[in-house]
């Protein structure tokens, strides 16, 4: 279940224009290719193949992508309910498409699945989270006992910054990174899509057993939106820290699953939208 080696960056000749002088240079750019997620399950004694969704996303953990998006999404639990996870070589599409294999016996609400999930870099899926769905799919509100600093958190976003590596070559990526409540970094993904980086970041979790993140902090490089809060939510993070604003329905989600949302992070302070109870002086 090894990702091989992929590009996530691209090199290219590009014109300068500085200081009132052109220049000829190379400059690296983010790479950006569309990635498939297939699903294997039996049904009746039948083998079933759906493809789910297709997103764009930076090539480099693809099986981390694939994994965090199914637990999001509630078609798997834990890794204990993938078999196998592959890439389906095609004419043209090695290595975009991704397939995997769940568990024999695990159900599926087959009805969750007639409609494609089709992504793209920005938007996530758009449309489709609901409250009534994520309390369908068995969330419930947080427990209240994680505590985190305010000084820690004021310290986020310059530890998320030094670990990008990508993005610090070529600007252009999203972050995703997970912190204990001492500031310690735990894992960090990114992405061309803020949605795929948590993905995979979350995904890397579950492949390494740990499905609840309850003891957590989640730190985004953009701003809070409802799908990212709807997949902290699906891992049970209770603090999720945006460098930008928060929108109006994040807010309200937070709110009804007891989340503590931060917004606006920078080293001198930041916005509480909800449950402040969980930051400490």
């Amino acid at each position: 279940m090894r990702n091989p080696i992929r590009p996530d960056q691209v090199r290219g000749k590009v014109t300068r224009y500085r200081e009132g002088q052109w220049s000829e240079a190379v400059d690296v750019v983010a790479a950006e290719e569309p990635m498939e997620i297939r699903i294997n399950w039996e049904e009746d004694g039948e083998p079933q193949r759906k493809s789910l969704t297709i997103t764009m996303r930076t090539p480099g953990d693809d099986f981390e992508l694939a994994t965090g998006f199914l637990f999001a999404e509630s078609v798997i639990r834990s890794q204990d309910d993938i078999t196998e996870i592959s890439y389906r070589e095609e004419k043209l599409e090695r290595c975009n498409i991704v397939s995997v294999s769940l568990r024999p016996g695990i159900v599926l609400d087959t009805s969750r699945l007639e409609r494609s999930f089709v992504t793209n870099s920005s938007c996530g899926v758009c449309g489709k989270a609901t409250l009534s769905q994520l309390e369908l799919q068995g969330c419930s509100p947080l427990p209240g006992d994680f505590r985190v600093s305010a000084a820690i958190l004021c310290n986020l976003p310059a530890t998320l910054r030094q670990a990008q590596a990508v993005f610090e070559t070529t600007g252009g990526l999203h972050a995703a990174g997970l912190f204990q409540n001492d500031g310690t970094l735990i894992d960090l993904k990114e992405d061309v899509g803020r949605h795929n980086a948590l993905d995979k970041l979350i995904g890397s979790q579950v492949m390494q057993g740990n499905a609840n993140l309850g003891s957590s902090v989640l730190m985004l490089s953009g701003r809070a939106s409802f799908e990212l809060l709807q997949k902290a939510i699906v891992a049970g993070i209770p603090v999720v820290a945006a460098v930008g604003a928060p929108s109006s329905l994040a807010v309200s989600l937070a709110k009804s699953f007891n989340i503590t949302l931060a917004g606006f992070l920078r080293s001198t302070g930041f916005n509480i939208y909800t449950n402040p109870a969980r930051i400490t002086a």
